[in-house]
């Protein structure tokens, strides 16, 4: 069996702990894993190898959290947009044999009663054995609004209605009923069963997404290309086949689950000290209740608070009542009008290392970057800075025009702008510099890369 992960999604509802180039499920919050590390820890014991949807810069960061988990059977499939579920399962179904049984889950939900998730995985494969469509679904908990709803048929398997979001009333109606569900995303099914299916009722969908795998690039790993993609119609696979199907079974699950969509709900799964207050070594708390309070570096102090959520990141910081967090979206919506910060932390994660903005202004910005043994960056030329690196551990070849050098640490080099440079890492431990940048424009998108060695755009 496979595990195929869906790893897209940008994360803005746990903003600002999450952002574009590292959303939720990267981000380490329970015991130093991630919810990405945690869904592979769990299906690498049931399934036999995972086969990970997800983009480019993301792709990076799951290796990187799956060579921590020594995990080395992985296949990867990457999308250069995102089009829903539909797309993202049907491609990856496309690259499988038809007999082949796939167990399909997102990346960023957290799953607790592990026994039982056990006991529900062996009635979904009996049932996907026999060439149905097995979805999971949640019994709720208390009348959740924001999640889509299975109804199924009393004392079976069977499907009776998917249904939207419903309001309060409704929601609070469906928990009395007995035989509704949260849809948690989550199925399991043979590859070739579930194509015939998306054949049938997504005609357009299948033929487009066929398209694009057959003019994919297949080498270690699988590249869709661009084009293929944008030509493909967007669409869950719950509106493409399973509120179509007439093979669609329903396997109610009581398995201690979280979407973790909220910080509401990230309170509710983190540990708790004696008031309320989620555990955090930098928070000194006078007199303050049920508090989540959540720091990179600063220690936070709060007196006489109950019912807040303070997160800060460094360069942002965000504070709401509890209860209102799902609120968070919005914030987001409107930081997009006026910055990047929700895009990208002030470390970001490369596929070659790590850099930290130590401090920006108009005219410069200073970093910290980590290179990683037996890595480089692309070969690159800027047009609006200078730069200077100096090296603080290990030791970094530097290339600037025609000349190759070693820079040990307390040692130096200048590029000029316009120049063609190359940092790289041949050593064994971690290089790491400071870099300071000049110029009229220091923006991020100020490169030009001749060559690189992770297929990113080369000009």
């Amino acid at each position: 069996m496979t595990n195929i992960i869906l790893c897209g999604g940008s994360g803005t509802r746990l903003w600002p702990i999450s952002r574009t180039l590292m959303p939720k499920q990267f981000v380490k919050l329970f015991d130093d894993r991630s919810l990405f590390q945690l869904t592979v820890e769990r299906n690498s014991e049931i399934c036999d190898r995972q086969f990970i949807v997800s983009n480019s810069e993301q792709y990076f960061l799951a290796l990187d959290q799956l060579e921590e988990l020594s995990q080395t059977n992985n296949n990867f499939l990457l999308e250069p947009l995102a089009k829903n579920t539909a797309p993202a399962i049907a491609l990856a179904c496309m690259a499988l044999k038809e007999d082949e049984l796939v167990l399909v889950t997102p990346s960023d939900h957290l799953i607790k009663n592990k026994e039982e998730y056990n006991k529900v995985i062996k009635i979904a494969k009996e049932l996907a054995y026999n060439n149905n469509l097995v979805t999971f679904c949640i019994t709720p908990t208390f009348a959740e609004t924001g999640f889509g709803y299975i109804e199924s048929v009393k004392n079976s398997y069977d499907v009776k209605a998917f249904h939207e979001k419903p309001n309060k009333n409704t929601a609070e109606n469906y928990l009395k009923a007995g035989n509704y569900y949260w849809n948690s995303g989550m199925f399991m099914f043979k590859a070739g069963v579930f194509l015939n299916e998306l054949k049938k009722h997504s005609p357009q969908l299948y033929d487009t997404s066929l398209e694009a795998y057959k003019n994919s690039k297949k080498d270690s790993i699988i590249r869709i290309k661009y084009d293929d993609m944008l030509n493909i119609p967007e669409d869950s696979i719950d509106f493409a086949v399973m509120e179509k199907s007439n093979i669609v079974k329903v396997v109610p699950s009581d398995i201690s689950w979280s979407d973790v969509g909220s910080f509401d709900a990230l309170y509710d799964e983190l540990p708790k000290d004696k008031n309320g207050n989620v555990k955090n070594d930098k928070h000194i708390s006078i007199d303050s209740k049920n508090n989540f309070i959540y720091s990179d570096e600063k220690y936070i102090a709060t007196i006489d608070v109950e019912d807040l959520i303070i997160i800060d990141t460094g360069d942002a910081l965000l504070v709401s009542k509890k209860g209102s967090s799902q609120k968070v979206k919005n914030v987001v919506n409107e930081i997009k009008k006026v910055s990047n910060l929700h895009n990208i932390h002030l470390t970001a994660h490369r596929p070659w290392g790590t850099y930290t903005v130590l401090e920006e202004k108009k005219g410069y910005k200073i970093k910290t970057i980590v290179v990683k043994p037996n890595k480089q960056l692309s070969l690159q030329k800027h047009l609006h800075r200078s730069e200077h690196w100096i090296v603080v551990s290990g030791t970094a070849t530097v290339t600037v025009g025609n000349e190759k050098k070693l820079i040990r640490p307390n040692e130096s080099t200048y590029i000029k702008i316009g120049e063609i440079h190359r940092l790289s890492n041949e050593g064994k431990i971690p290089v790491v510099l400071i870099e300071a940048q000049v110029g009229e424009y220091i923006g991020e998108d100020d490169i030009v890369r001749l060559q690189d060695d992770f297929n990113r755009g080369v000009n």
